[in-house]
């Protein structure tokens, strides 16, 4: 038989005038025991209430209607596993307010409701349920209406409610079934707009760090630049290691590459920041030990903590590319392949230390010859530094040198010599190389457009 809806009179929002008592063991177990919830407000990281278990025990429902007549019952609920839905009401939107506690899961709302301070006659026929669902934006809504106003219930729906019910159509059966639609509808659409804004998430993530990578500044030099980088932080387009190029006005080509220990976002920032921050000294006609003495100051205000370093390689090509000043901050020599001759390194025993170790470091400025054709390969140490084989055995830089000793005599250059010498480090590794890669070249063939 219908149970009249029990009327809620000065009743402490506490208390919260339940219709079926459940049995003690389950009013007194913590609703959301066991999940992964919030403790003060029930709400799972979807930010939908998680309260109920896995077998669909734990429903409550708050009935929101203002019946005069007391025509309306709600007939006596069971949930999945045979126990009572809780029920509790309220006779208007500022006492349904008191009443809406964690843990109530879904809302059964008349639709002939008045909204507080909206006049008879209102032209919005759905003014209570907009209310309330800016009330209840994480519960699960059935919208109650006549039986002769489809149209209304169907209204309802496409504002925001998740299924509509007709008045004389309360069943047992029909309602215990709607309310658990309504709470799960709800759970997915929680869950699918979590996934939503996620993905935005991380597609503007996506294209901030694609934004942060550098656009090389060689126009007019008759150099040929290639690049690649590889992040070492899965599912990152940007890691610590950092590179630039740039032509300055005197027909010098400024190349740069360096590496903040570390893998994560931070050092991934950091890395822009120094990059930024050579390309403007490089543009204000800073060189050499003055330009890495300031990188060194950028770098200690800058980082997050005092052991934060960086290694850096930095080369300025003279305008008739024939010459070349170097400077290593810790940093990897540079490989360089002349016409007829095998590649090799470029000198580093007067290389200096990295950033951010010693406050009054220097770092001298060697004066190279490059010769008339040549391509020079700038790399960070996770080019070098991957396993070779079964053991802890890692490439080294003799072992870089030979592989692209390698492949440059099977006729590999730019882009494709690049390609290939990463593919084959990470093929040597047997997998994924954990740590950043990148990798640039620069190609000068006197003669060739």
């Amino acid at each position: 038989m219908p149970v009249p809806i029990p009327r809620q009179r000065a009743i402490p929002a506490a208390e919260g005038g339940q219709a079926h008592a459940a049995p003690p063991h389950d009013s007194t177990a913590p609703a959301h025991e066991g999940s992964n919830t919030n403790s003060t407000t029930g709400y799972n990281n979807t930010g939908y209430n998680n309260s109920i278990s896995s077998n669909g025990s734990g429903l409550s429902l708050l009935v929101i209607e203002d019946d005069p007549a007391g025509s309306l019952s709600v007939p006596e609920l069971l949930d999945s596993a045979g126990k009572p839905i809780r029920i509790r009401t309220a006779r208007n939107l500022t006492e349904a307010e008191r009443l809406l506690t964690d843990d109530v899961h879904c809302i059964l709302l008349d639709l002939a409701l008045p909204a507080p301070g909206t006049a008879e006659g209102d032209e919005d026929e759905l003014v209570a349920l907009k209310h309330v669902l800016r009330l209840a934006p994480r519960h699960a809504v059935l919208a109650l209406t006549a039986n002769d106003d489809s149209e209304r219930g169907a209204e309802a729906v496409r504002v925001g409610a998740q299924d509509y019910l007709f008045r004389d159509e309360l069943d047992a059966r029909l309602l215990s079934r709607a309310i658990r639609y309504a709470v799960e509808r709800k759970r997915a659409d929680a869950a699918q707009r979590q996934l939503t804004e996620s993905r935005l998430r991380a597609q503007e993530n996506a294209r901030l760090e694609r934004g942060l990578l550098p656009t090389p500044l060689l126009e007019g030099s008759p150099l040929r630049f290639a690049a690649r980088y590889r992040p070492g932080r899965s599912r990152a387009l940007l890691g610590g290691d950092f590179y630039d190029t740039v032509r300055t006005p005197d027909g010098s080509v400024h190349v740069m590459i360096g590496d903040v220990c570390g893998h994560g976002p931070d050092e991934a920032a950091l890395g822009v920041e120094l990059r930024i921050a050579w390309r403007a000294l490089t543009f204000a006609g800073l060189c050499g030990d003055e330009l890495l003495s300031t990188l060194q100051k950028v770098l200690e205000h800058e980082r997050a903590d005092d052991e934060i370093f960086a290694t850096l390689c930095t080369v300025d090509i003279a305008p008739d590319g024939r010459r070349a000043g170097l400077c290593l901050a810790g940093h990897p020599s540079p490989l360089i392949a002349r016409e007829g001759r095998p590649a090799e390194l470029l000198p580093y025993e007067d290389g200096g230390p990295a950033l951010g170790l010693l406050p009054r470091a220097r770092w001298p400025r060697r004066q190279v010859e490059l010769g008339g054709k040549w391509s020079l390969m700038l790399y960070t140490d996770g080019l070098i530094e991957g396993r070779i084989g079964q053991g802890n055995q890692r490439l080294g830089q003799d072992g870089m040198v030979e592989m692209v000793r390698r492949q440059i005599a099977a006729g590999l250059q730019g882009d494709e010599l690049l390609e290939a010498a990463v593919n084959e480090v990470r093929d040597l590794n047997g997998g994924d190389l954990t740590d950043d890669v990148a990798v640039l070249l620069l190609d000068r063939t006197p003669g060739a457009r």
